[in-house]
């Protein structure tokens, strides 16, 4: 049961991704005359060269592109990405309907800002979903399935050629504001993509460093690894202790070590994701004769 309430929820978030792109294309980046990447943005090419509605241009490519989808990721990615390919061109049509009544704004500045959050916010959430928008950030999962290529800097790099194909038959104005909208959605992408996957890394040094590991494992419940090492100055061998905790475990953890020595060394780094035990899976308790 609980596959088919997570199946829903993926389902309502891919359609929601989508609503939510098409409002950031509808709303800020054609009334706005903008340029963008994409296949939106390739679409907008063709409509000046060739008069192409956009929804038809964008529905023709993201079909194409959803094959290839389909044959790298397989079916659920498939499944997810078809609903992506059929409701952004129907939410885009009818969110152009409703920005001929009236839209929110006409300040270009405005427009590129919102539209580049909504269409970055849009992506992520369509691609942590498990699908794609059913568009250009296809072939960038692609690369990132087979090199590990990131794929919020596929997206900039794609982007920035489409970019430069509409370039042709715009201003310096729009071209520049286009660079912006693309810098934008791009750094929101990734921010979405990270978010709730970046955790805190903590490095610790200190005389007391057998009592500061008694104490994260029974107050913050989290592992610790022991790191030999030795010091610059005296050459003494001593140990590290090296521990990952989750954002809002930070301030905690170190008013724990603290406690304990006041004089304790830390060196706080933030990681951009963990896996494994206790983050990407659940926590296994061991005891230590099952361990030796």
């Amino acid at each position: 049961m609980n596959k088919i309430y997570r199946r829903i929820f993926e389902t309502f978030l891919v359609l929601f991704g989508n609503f939510l792109y098409a409002f950031g294309i509808g709303m800020f980046i054609l009334p706005g005359g903008l340029i963008t990447g994409g296949t939106t943005g390739i679409a907008l090419f063709m409509n000046q060269v060739a008069g192409i509605p956009v929804s038809a241009f964008v529905f023709g490519v993201n079909s194409l592109l959803f094959l290839l989808g389909f044959a790298v990721f397989g079916r659920k990615f498939a499944a997810n990405t078809l609903i992506s390919t059929i409701s952004y061109p129907i939410a885009l049509e009818i969110v152009q309907r409703i920005a001929d009544v009236g839209i929110l704004t006409d300040d270009l500045f405005l427009c590129t800002v919102f539209g580049g959050i909504c269409i970055g916010a849009a992506m992520g959430i369509v691609i942590r979903a498990g699908a794609s928008s059913g568009g250009m950030d296809i072939p960038p999962l692609v690369l990132n399935h087979y090199f590990k290529i990131p794929v919020s800097r596929s997206i900039y790099v794609f982007d920035m050629l489409i970019l430069l194909l509409q370039a042709t038959r715009s201003t310096g104005e729009q071209i520049l504001y286009g660079i912006l909208l693309v810098i934008i959605y791009s750094t929101v992408i990734d921010k979405c993509l990270m978010m709730g996957t970046a955790k805190m890394q903590l490095k610790v040094v200190s005389d007391k460093i057998e009592e500061i590991r008694s104490a994260i494992i029974t107050d913050i419940d989290r592992g610790v690894t022991m790191l030999k090492s030795e010091t610059g100055y005296m050459g003494q061998h001593t140990q590290m202790l090296l521990t990952v905790v989750s954002m809002r475990e930070l301030t905690k953890t170190e008013k724990v070590i603290h406690e304990v020595d006041e004089n304790a060394f830390v060196i706080i780094n933030r990681v951009s994701e963990v896996s494994g035990r206790g983050f990407s899976s659940k926590k296994r308790y061991l005891e230590k004769e099952e361990q030796e």
